[in-house]
């Protein structure tokens, strides 16, 4: 029995320890950070962990690819609260780090698709990641 619990004790040591040496880390662009600290902090709390497992390239259950943007490199996290619904956009797509690129409240009522305006916000930051990354890697 001892040998299953050391074994089960390293390799839970060496998962975290993996997890921990290999984290990306986050760039938030624009507003993002700011927009996420005045969210309610129950979404707070579901979206830094959302973060965290993209940073160890895992996905939170509640992550979707956000359609318009050419494949599953940006993608959304959408979070449910009293008062009402709320989303954390970010893109994997460069491995330098996880750009988060909009924290905000979806305020239409109609249907679940994101806003034009936030989709045009998302596209701006967007770009300017793809920048950054091109800068980093001169």
């Amino acid at each position: 029995m001892k040998k299953n619990s050391e074994l089960t004790s390293y390799t839970s040591s060496y998962i975290i320890t993996k997890a921990f040496s290999s984290k990306k880390p986050i760039e938030w662009l624009g507003s993002s950070f700011k927009d996420l600290m005045g969210l309610p902090i129950g979404i707070r709390r579901v979206f830094g962990f959302a973060l965290y497992l993209a940073q160890i390239g895992g996905q939170h259950e509640s992550t979707k690819v956000l359609s318009g943007f050419g494949g599953s490199g940006v993608l959304e996290v959408v979070e449910d609260d009293v008062g009402g619904t709320f989303r954390a956009v970010y893109t994997v797509k460069f491995p330098e780090a996880v750009f988060v690129l909009h924290c905000f409240q979806k305020k239409s009522k109609r249907g679940i698709a994101t806003p034009l305006q936030d989709i045009e916000i998302i596209r701006a930051r967007l770009k300017v990641a793809q920048a950054y990354v091109k800068e980093l890697r001169k």
